[in-house]
């Protein structure tokens, strides 16, 4: 079987471990030659990167591993480029928070002002590695599931239209996992129909392979429940506050129970509920420092002074398998089906065809071919529309250095109240981010 050549963009990503040990439990689907990390902060890598090393010389030494801020170095030959980057770092996903919190607007770094920050953000690193992978590698692929996903992906439909990106999130996949354990079934076992945008759908149908429904028992499940199981299989979403996402899709489900929820859209229907019961002084950017951030460098730490990864604290990261499925689907035309964002082109029928939007897809050595979903109802509809503008008006505002754009985007986000707020906001988000945005008039 051939072996291929990866590159890991974000190498310094408190999940990159857990990544590399995925990819390394997936090497008989899935065989490495090489595996590359890189990331503009050298120091940050590095400290990944050292320990990362010794892991790869115990666990598999045949295959070649780097460490770099070169890109040359990085993304030349290699196959496949997978990109977690986070532009700004914590440090600015905490600003996403709290700043529209000081206004009393939820503060999340996918949804609503934050989002939006960390949208504009984004897309400036996103063309870079893009740009750097054609250069150097022009026959590659790029499995994006960077953050935020949705303008991400209409960035580069926008700006880099040609280019061999699949943009796909991790989101369906994991609360497919929980659906899975609510029906006693492996998520392999199940196929979904879904529509939507990036952490903003819906599930139409949740079947078996031998065809058999199990729509019904979920929504019933959900409807008491929520997504919380009893065997809990998602390591990655198992914070306080995650159980509370998944406890609330209870309520997500009443205002319209004809398909089950992306837990995302608590944000959108009860942002009131969420800024009541969020802390100014410590959000989710703070829990993830003190937690998974502090956990795995720690680990990478130890790794180092002990010289062994032997009990090293790294743990593979089983949930984002969804990453080889995405690749093996591309180098050998395994017409995987997978949940991916791609241009809406009809698939959903009453819905603009140059919408980015979520949906089942059959995945071959081309890329993706989404699968029919047929019209939505009018009120799933009208929420997308609003939604989807939101993005297209953010990304044109990074093109045209539009403020008004940005405001206007603001201002239609069913997170935020006003254009007063929205204009207050944005002003404050500016002064933030003016090292990293374009400069808006």
């Amino acid at each position: 079987m051939r072996k291929f050549s990866v590159v890991i963009a974000g190498g310094g990503s408190t999940f990159t471990p857990g990544i590399v040990m995925m990819l390394l439990d997936n090497s008989e689907r899935f065989p490495l030659k090489s595996l590359r990390l890189y990331d503009n902060d050298a120091e940050r890598q590095a400290t990944l990167g050292a320990a990362l090393e010794i892991l790869l010389k115990e666990q598999a030494p045949v295959v070649e591993f780097i460490y770099t801020t070169d890109p040359e170095i990085a993304f030349t030959d290699t196959d496949f480029c997978m990109a977690h980057i986070r532009v700004g770092k914590y440090a600015m996903r905490e600003q996403d928070e709290k700043i529209p919190l000081k206004y009393g607007v939820i503060g999340q770094e996918t949804c609503g002002p934050g989002g939006l920050a960390y949208g504009m953000r984004s897309i400036t690193g996103m063309l870079e590695i893009i740009d750097y992978m054609e250069q150097y590698a022009p026959d590659a692929w790029m499995l994006n599931y960077s953050n935020p996903a949705a303008i991400v992906a209409e960035a580069c439909r926008v700006l880099r239209p040609d280019s061999k990106v699949l943009n796909i999130c991790d989101m369906p996949v994991g609360t497919l996992r929980r659906m899975s354990q609510i029906v006693g079934k492996q998520p392999k076992d199940l196929d979904v129909r879904y529509f939507g945008l990036n952490h903003f759908g819906w599930w139409t149908s949740v079947k078996d392979k031998e065809g058999h429904e199990y729509i019904n028992q979920i929504r019933d499940y959900v409807a008491e429940h929520g997504y919380l199981t009893q065997v809990e299989v998602d390591t990655q979403h198992m914070d306080e506050s995650w159980q509370a996402t998944h406890k609330k899709a209870k309520d997500i489900l009443a205002v319209d129970d004809r398909y089950l929820p992306n837990t995302y859209l608590k944000y959108y229907l009860f942002p009131d509920d969420e800024v009541a019961h969020s802390s100014c002084t410590y959000t989710r950017a703070n829990e993830v420092m003190d937690g998974r951030e502090k956990t795995v460098f720690d680990a990478a730490r130890r790794i180092v002074e002990t010289g062994t990864a032997v009990d090293s604290g790294f743990h593979i990261d089983s949930h984002a398998s969804f990453i080889v499925d995405l690749a093996r689907a591309i180098a050998f035309n395994t017409h995987e089906r997978m949940v991916m964002i791609v241009e809406n082109n009809g698939a959903i029928a009453n819905f603009p065809d140059d919408a980015m939007v979520e949906v089942p897809c059959i995945v071959g050595s081309d890329g993706p071919e989404a699968l029919a979903q047929g019209k939505i109802p009018m009120f799933h509809q009208a929420l997308m529309h609003q939604q989807v503008t939101v993005e297209k008006l953010a990304v044109e505002a990074y093109v045209e250095g539009s403020y008004q754009k940005l405001w206007q985007a603001l201002t239609m986000s069913k997170t935020i109240p006003s254009a007063k707020v929205a204009k207050e906001l944005l002003d404050d988000l500016i002064e933030a981010n003016k090292d990293f945005w374009p400069e808006l008039k």
